[in-house]
């Protein structure tokens, strides 16, 4: 379901993909454009594609309009989507990625929805963050459908092996307890960090730097990954020294992705791990997970000067420019946004069927209280421990344009720290002069 942070891509690559998009649209044939009033168009990625069905029709029963719907497999979506911006084929709804906002909205692709104070009403039931993360440059651009975060995962029985009654509140606490445990002979490497360069990275880093109490950049968009008080560098050096001075972490960390260390902790081989809270349903089936039964949320372990902060991501609803520069058209888009990121017959129906579905994240408070909800993830969670951390979640501060160029001098260096290389101060500072040079840029 990682329909996490997608693909975030660089300037050098999405420039290529709209220039290659730009072809294409020429020699597609014209397409008529939906009349004003007549209808709406909804373009999404091919996830509960039935239940998408069933809530447009439900939809055109209630409002007389009809919706054009259709769908992309997640691999192909962003790319098609390009082509069919580009191309001006006939768009009005679409569902986004957050890691795309700055891109498509600087392309002049999609237009804000702020000025539907309708829309604007469920702000107050939404987590601030998914709200955050769908906000550019001052203006909304849409309403939340689905949204997870990082979660710190544990081993129940491991940690009642080496001595525990409760998991770790801080990183100090997650070393003294792994240290017992290798001590113990219960694991070679308690703490499972998956630091392979993938598009998850960036949620680990976020999630350790979060919740050391620092940051990536500030409110301006500037570096201060480099600073040492405001920055990453309490995260990188218990990283770097949970690898090479205390050895809780394999140094094969760095090949590790977010799959593969699922996997193995899955299989009993770590205490500990930082992996996003979908995957605690997968971890607790006995079908497909050595430790279903045991495996447990905590709150996100918390820096010297840092909080229980984790990094959530988001997917929601979005409205075409080519919508919005239609007075009709846009009015009933806002209606589909509506039905589906908000309230339809004054519940919020899509995002409670898409979870009892496919057990896809929400974004909006008040689902918590729903006693459907509350049975299910009590099936295979603790949903009280949900709640708190996701009310904890914040956006990733580095979904930008440049985030794609930016990110692969980053991984890098923080591998390269992991390693031994380079000092964390160092490598941070090459990645702050990074992003600083890419931002002056764009």
């Amino acid at each position: 379901m990682k329909n996490g942070i997608g693909r975030a891509i660089g300037r050098r690559e999405f420039l290529k993909a709209s220039a290659a998009a730009g072809v294409a649209a020429f020699a597609m044939p014209a397409v008529k454009a939906f009349a004003a009033g007549g209808g709406v168009n909804f373009q999404t990625w091919s996830a509960a594609v039935d239940l998408v069905k069933s809530h447009a029709a439900a939809f055109e029963q209630a409002t007389g309009l009809t919706v054009e719907y259709a769908n992309s497999p997640w691999a192909q979506y962003r790319d098609a989507m390009v082509t069919k911006f580009v191309g001006a084929a006939p768009m009005d709804v679409m569902w986004v990625s957050d890691a795309w906002l700055p891109e498509w909205a600087e392309a002049g692709w999609i237009s804000p929805i702020d000025e539907y104070e309708s829309l604007m009403a469920y702000n107050s039931d939404a987590e601030a963050f998914c709200t955050d993360s769908m906000t550019y440059n001052g203006r909304q651009y849409g309403l939340t459908y689905y949204t997870d975060f990082m979660g710190f995962l544990y081993d129940a029985d491991k940690l009642q092996e080496a001595g525990f009654s409760a998991p770790p509140s801080s990183w100090d606490e997650v070393v003294e307890q792994s240290l017992v445990m290798k001590e113990k002979g219960i694991s070679d490497f308690p703490m499972m960090l998956a630091m392979a360069k993938e598009s998850w990275l960036i949620e680990f880093m976020s999630a350790m730097v979060f919740s050391q109490g620092g940051r990536f950049t500030d409110d301006n968009g500037d570096s201060v990954m480099q600073d040492e008080k405001l920055g990453a560098q309490a995260a990188l050096r218990w990283i770097v020294d949970a690898v090479n001075k205390h050895k809780i972490v394999s140094p094969g960390c760095v090949e590790t992705g977010e799959l593969s260390g699922l996997k193995a902790f899955a299989s009993g081989n770590h205490a500990f791990a930082l992996l996003p809270k979908y995957r605690l349903a997968m971890l607790n089936d006995p079908a497909q997970s050595q430790i279903a039964g045991r495996a447990k949320q905590a709150l996100m372990p918390m820096g010297a000067d840092g909080s229980h902060a984790t990094v959530g991501w988001m997917r929601f609803h979005g409205m075409s420019a080519q919508a919005a520069a239609d007075k009709a058209r846009a009015d009933n888009a806002a209606k589909l946004i509506e039905w589906f990121g908000g309230k339809s017959n004054g519940a919020y129906t899509f995002q409670k069927l898409l979870f009892l579905d496919i057990g896809a994240g929400f974004g909006v408070k008040p689902l918590f209280e729903d006693p459907a909800i509350r049975e299910k993830y009590n099936s295979y969670a603790d949903v009280e421990v949900i709640q708190q951390q996701q009310a904890l979640a914040r956006k990733k501060d580095v979904v930008t344009p440049w985030f794609g160029d930016w990110s692969e001098t980053n991984g890098a260096a923080w591998q390269s720290a992991i390693l031994g290389n380079i000092s964390p101060a160092d490598a941070l500072r090459k990645s702050g002069e990074e992003w600083d040079e890419l931002k002056s840029e764009s």
